[in-house]
């Protein structure tokens, strides 16, 4: 709101507006430091004052840290996220659809999906990884039992990252992507689709042509929050990964080895495709809405 020149503020604004300006400091204070470190010079270290201003540490951090493979890492959580979006989305707008009608035990079915918000995220990775371990002794007996000796010394474990590692993940997208899907239905105006099936549509075509693009811009955001919620995850995926790890693990055990800015580069890159991310679905989405607006 523009106050006209002369009119005073509210006694109250300036205490305000200092408390979110602080606010705002703290929240991204930290990471606007990481940025501004990793630009430090060949001399530099891990704190201010800066000593030179380079990209040394980001080609540092391209030759390779030591042991870890930054890039296998790196790819691991990108298909990883992926996935776990694609997952989100779809099973998201499945469940949206089918909780638009009146289901029995519906209301049990969404509780036990949420619970797993307010279930502490290392729980839930433990649970997940000794599911998959009585699984593999499981599968160990069937494979003893049947003499497939072959098989049993090439069997390794069924934790993995498409495995266990997904399934982690979905517990902590999947309550967020139906909780936006069900807001999304709430609200949507179901003459749309009556008004398509008066004239002639079938259901899959009034759902193709009429659906999905006025509900395209809230399925960009789920696929969002899916692949973001993913990248940066560590609690559920440290019990249920199995032998190989994610971006950010690898980054968590850097924290104590890494005694350069290279550990700020590595973030700067991790955080970049978190922006790129939240960017070009921000992008789409506006897309989808102009496309819709201009249909209408």
């Amino acid at each position: 709101m523009r106050f006209p020149l002369g009119e005073h503020r509210a006694p109250g604004f300036w205490p305000l507006a200092i408390v979110f300006g602080l606010f705002v400091l703290f929240l991204y204070g930290p990471m606007i430091t990481i940025f501004v470190l990793s630009f430090q010079g060949p001399e530099g270290g891990l704190t201010f004052p800066l000593r030179g201003v380079s990209l040394h540490w980001f080609q540092k951090l391209a030759e390779g840290l030591g042991t870890v493979d930054i890039g296998a890492a790196f790819r691991r959580s990108l298909m990883l996220g992926t996935v776990v979006m694609l997952f989100t989305v779809v099973l998201s707008v499945l469940a949206g659809l089918a909780f638009r009608k009146k289901l029995k035990g519906g209301n049990a079915v969404f509780f036990i999906t949420v619970a797993s918000l307010i279930m502490p995220s290392i729980i839930v990775s433990l649970g997940i990884g000794l599911q998959f371990r009585l699984l593999d002794t499981g599968i160990k007996d069937v494979l003893t039992a049947m003499d497939a000796t072959g098989t049993l010394e090439n069997y390794g474990t069924a934790l993995g990252l498409l495995t266990s590692a997904l399934g982690a993940h979905l517990t902590w997208t999947l309550p967020f992507g139906l909780l936006i899907m069900f807001a999304v239905f709430n609200r949507f105006n179901p003459a749309y689709e009556e008004a398509a099936r008066d004239l002639g549509a079938t259901p899959w075509q009034s759902f193709q042509h009429v659906v999905l693009p006025l509900i395209g811009p809230s399925i960009v955001g789920i696929g969002m929050f899916g692949f973001t919620l993913s990248w940066d995850e560590i609690a559920r995926t440290s019990q249920a990964i199995g032998d190989v790890n994610t971006l950010p693990l690898e980054l968590q055990g850097l924290t104590s080895t890494v005694t350069t800015p290279s550990i700020y580069a590595l973030g700067t890159v991790t955080t970049i495709v978190s922006f790129a991310v939240m960017g070009i679905a921000l992008g789409a989405a506006a897309l989808l809405r102009r496309r819709s607006a201009r249909k209408k």
